[in-house]
């Protein structure tokens, strides 16, 4: 089903000829970082392309109610299907780039990281399928996440790195001809879904409305960088766009469990309270004034 191109109700103007590109570890983190701003976009026209850089082979079964014979064993086939069904929600196009998921290594001390895995694999090898992918979608505006990863999971700072490589490597005409034409992107920007600011005011909005947060105890635990919490330059107003994210995390059934955290705060909450999703602006080769609300700030007109 079309989505209808309306911010807060009012119509949009058509946005075609614009390209976004969000490079994301394994299926699953297109739904749970950016979803509902890549929901917008779609509505306004804006071509959205997923990439998607390992299979998520090594994932956990997080929904118990998938936790049943045959699943675990045909992990990586149930994440393909989880990951079309979520394509198709959002209105995105995919591609992934192959990789072996390298797990959560746990212990004290961690583990050596599987042998072939995605976060062993040399930084312009992994680049290279990205690369070629930036130059033949040519978008103007690439995500990712911070130099943790977001979280520091190995695929994820993986990724981090080979979004950054290839973002300066292909507008290169002297990098790698062989993955095609060079292609300058506009702009480079990382995610940051989990900030502090925002756990913090859904979880008073919670106590507020005499109802059990979520984030109590992750809260309780949390180690608060000042400055990390700084960096966010880019609000995108996306709160109308949020039920499609929620379809679009529950389609991966083996990773959202629909009665755990994801759902634990209604929907009507979080658009009073956060109806933004945040990024933070590293790199911009064309003009743009922070702080935005906008990704393509700069790039149209």
């Amino acid at each position: 089903m079309a989505l209808s191109p309306t911010i807060s109700g009012m119509p949009v103007a058509p946005r075609s000829g614009l390209r976004l590109m969000h490079v994301h570890a394994h299926p699953d983190d297109e739904s749970s970082k950016g979803a509902a701003s890549t929901a917008r976009y779609v509505a306004e026209g804006v071509d959205v392309h997923v990439v998607t850089c390992t299979g998520g082979e090594r994932g956990s079964i997080l929904n118990p109610k998938m936790d049943r014979p045959g699943i675990l064993e045909n992990i990586h086939e149930i994440r393909r299907q989880e990951m079309e069904r979520a394509r198709d929600i959002l209105g995105v196009t995919q591609d992934w780039l192959g990789f072996i998921d390298s797990g959560w290594p746990e212990g004290d001390p961690k583990p050596p990281l599987p042998e072939g895995c995605f976060g062993l694999v040399p930084i312009d090898e992994a680049a290279a399928p990205l690369i070629r992918l930036v130059r033949s979608f040519k978008p103007q505006v690439m995500t990712t996440y911070d130099e943790n990863g977001g979280y520091p999971h190995p695929d994820h700072i993986k990724c981090h790195e080979i979004s950054v490589y290839a973002f300066e490597k292909a507008a290169d005409p002297t990098y790698a001809p062989e993955l095609g034409e060079a292609w300058q992107v506009s702009k480079l920007y990382y995610h940051h879904t989990f900030s502090y600011g925002r756990i913090k005011a859904l979880h008073d909005a919670m106590l507020e409305h005499d109802l059990e947060s979520p984030w109590t105890e992750r809260l309780e635990n949390w180690s608060r960088d000042p400055e990390w919490e700084k960096r966010v330059t880019t609000k995108v107003p996306c709160g109308d766009y949020f039920g499609v994210r929620d379809q679009a995390l529950l389609a991966h059934a083996t990773q959202i469990d629909p009665d755990g955290f994801w759902f634990a705060i209604p929907r009507e909450l979080q658009v009073s309270v956060w109806p933004t999703e945040d990024y933070e602006l590293v790199t911009s080769h064309v003009p743009t004034e922070l702080p935005e609300d906008d990704l393509f700030a700069g790039v149209e007109g």
